[in-house]
């Protein structure tokens, strides 16, 4: 475990030092220091990103672009602005991407010479500076990395299970990185009958639910989860990330998984709160 963080550390410690578009001595990005990207009509450019898009800026009208996915900047050169340039090199403008953690910019122009052209732009550290975002602690993509640990791991001795329907629920671990839980979980299916995933459901509840008593159920929406599935026919195992959250002794965090319609098969799972507070470190 230690020599995991020495190397995440080192990693990271190089990641910042990498982390920044050349500057110039003040401290300023200089255009003339922004890597080039050459543009050509009838030919998409698309920029990829490590993490989400939260905002792109085109400087120039010679450039149109949109976001077909979430960490995809579509780029396209628009045809009426090549009278100006006279179909020789020349600077359309500037591109500039914001993620989640870093902002990148990049100097894009046309040209007639397609051996020039790229199709596909990844988005690399030392395009990149970083940014103070102090309201989203971690990305999607660290959110990512951390569910893809956690699905390498084993399971608990002590999984909290539950079985409905000839279905078996299982949570298979509780983990903790900053702000953040982890909770992995797997269901299996016994029937012959595959099972259509309607939706996953968090609330904090009651431990015991009396006829006389105001049921008071707090809803809560993972932050992000592993995988999107709609069905399985034997095994299914996902982990879903929520920010840090606290509930008292006397209320559990149930976890319900509902099918489809008509059949409305659905299981649940219920964790204590002390098995949060014992939960690993990824």
């Amino acid at each position: 475990m230690k020599k995991t963080f020495l190397f995440l550390a080192s990693f990271f410690l190089f990641a910042i030092n990498s982390f920044a578009q050349e500057k110039g001595t003040d401290g300023t990005l200089l255009k003339n220091k922004l890597e080039r990207i050459y543009l050509t009509k009838d030919v998409s450019l698309h920029f990829v990103s490590p993490e989400p898009i939260q905002y792109a800026d085109i400087s120039t009208k010679s450039m149109l672009g949109d976001l077909p996915v979430k960490n995809v900047l579509r780029l396209k050169f628009i045809p009426d602005s090549i009278k100006q340039y006279g179909f020789v090199n020349h600077s359309l403008g500037i591109v500039t991407i914001v993620g989640e953690k870093f902002i990148a910019q990049y100097d894009v122009w046309y040209t007639e010479n397609e051996s020039n052209v790229q199709t596909q732009i990844e988005i690399l550290p030392k395009n990149t500076n970083p940014l103070d975002v102090g309201s989203i602690p971690m990305s999607q993509n660290d959110l990512h990395n951390y569910a893809m640990t956690a699905l390498k791991n084993g399971t608990r001795s002590h999984a909290v299970r539950s079985t409905a329907y000839g279905m078996t629920a299982q949570i298979n671990n509780v983990y903790t990185v900053d702000d953040y839980v982890f909770v992995d979980v797997t269901y299996t299916n016994s029937t012959n009958l595959k099972y259509d995933i309607d939706e996953f459901r968090f609330k904090i509840d009651d431990k015991r639910i009396t006829k006389a008593t105001n049921v008071q159920s707090i809803e809560l929406k993972p932050a992000y989860q592993l995988y999107e599935k709609s069905a399985f026919k034997r095994k299914y195992r996902n982990v879903f990330a929520f920010k840090k959250f606290t509930f008292p002794d006397n209320k559990v965090l149930t976890i319900e998984l509902s099918e489809k319609q008509i059949s409305g098969r659905v299981i649940t799972l219920q964790l204590d709160y002390s098995d949060v507070l014992n939960a690993d470190t990824l």
